[in-house]
């Protein structure tokens, strides 16, 4: 069970109390991306049986008809084992998703994942006529040619900007930096993409942006947040837009909600305000 002071960023160990978040969400006319908590496994059993419980996933969200989607990540489903099980495996949960019209993101990791991710994003996309999506990460040094390359593809792309820690020859290290890449990259989406647009990003600013930009050239887009993270803001922003929250769920807690309390400071104000019974 997990404990209260996670609940705000974990709906629950168990696909029923994702499903129940989702709901929940929905009531308030926000959308759900559920996710299951996993990553790096390093041999090919536990990456197949995240994939199988994916598959169940798909089905409860069938069943439920719920505004809900899936996202995977690359390393839960055996990119660490090898690319040849990553692409099979996300390959059967897209076919699967397909048949049921469930939308299936895949996640962006470290950056020598990259090739990999967008090579399988791209036949998918190709395959299932857009009902897949990929993240890019404004941080890289690349992500500019990488949009050129995603830019006539069906499907969607979420701009965020980037929690991993590349190395400087990659990647902008400076904040400023970041943000202006991905101003830059937002643009340049709303200018030559058809729509897909997901705007990754808690940022005020970046969200003004999207709504500027979309003034500007009549793009479709949408806004993902993660759960536990400006709430009300995304209640606020689902009256005029479009607003999915990425919510995880599963066994494998813990570190995710450790990242989460680390990452902002008033995530960690609230734990301990939760320790402290405050």
């Amino acid at each position: 069970m997990i404990p209260p002071i996670a609940s705000r960023f974990v709906a629950g160990e168990s696909p029923a109390e994702a499903l129940e978040h989702a709901r929940d969400l929905n009531d308030r006319n926000v959308k759900a991306i559920l996710n299951l908590l996993g990553e790096h496994y390093h041999e090919r059993a536990p990456a197949d049986e995240d994939a199988e419980a994916y598959l169940r996933l798909v089905a409860d969200i069938e069943s439920a008809a719920a505004e809900a989607c899936i996202s995977v990540k690359p390393s839960q489903v055996g990119l660490d084992v090898g690319t040849e099980v990553f692409h099979e495996n996300v390959e059967r949960i897209a076919d699967y998703a397909a048949d049921r019209d469930v939308f299936v993101w895949i996640d962006m990791e470290d950056h020598d994942t990259t090739d990999a991710t967008l090579d399988i994003f791209e036949k998918l996309a190709r395959k299932h006529e857009g009902g897949v999506g990929v993240c890019v990460q404004a941080n890289l040094k690349r992500t500019d040619d990488d949009l050129e390359r995603l830019a006539d593809l069906p499907g969607k792309v979420r701009l965020v900007k980037g929690a991993y820690d590349p190395p400087a020859e990659v990647a902008y290290e400076e904040k400023s930096a970041v943000n202006a890449a991905y101003e830059r990259q937002l643009e340049y989406m709303f200018e030559q993409f058809d729509g897909g647009i997901a705007v990754g990003s808690h940022d005020p600013r970046m969200i003004r942006l999207a709504e500027e930009l979309h003034e500007e050239y009549g793009t479709d887009f949408e806004i993902q947040m993660l759960m536990g993270v400006r709430e009300d803001a995304q209640t606020d922003l689902a009256e005029e837009y479009e607003v999915w929250q990425y919510v995880p769920y599963g066994d494998k807690w813990l570190s995710y909600f450790y990242r989460r309390v680390m990452e902002r400071k008033e995530n960690l104000l609230f734990a301990a305000r939760a320790v402290l019974g405050r």
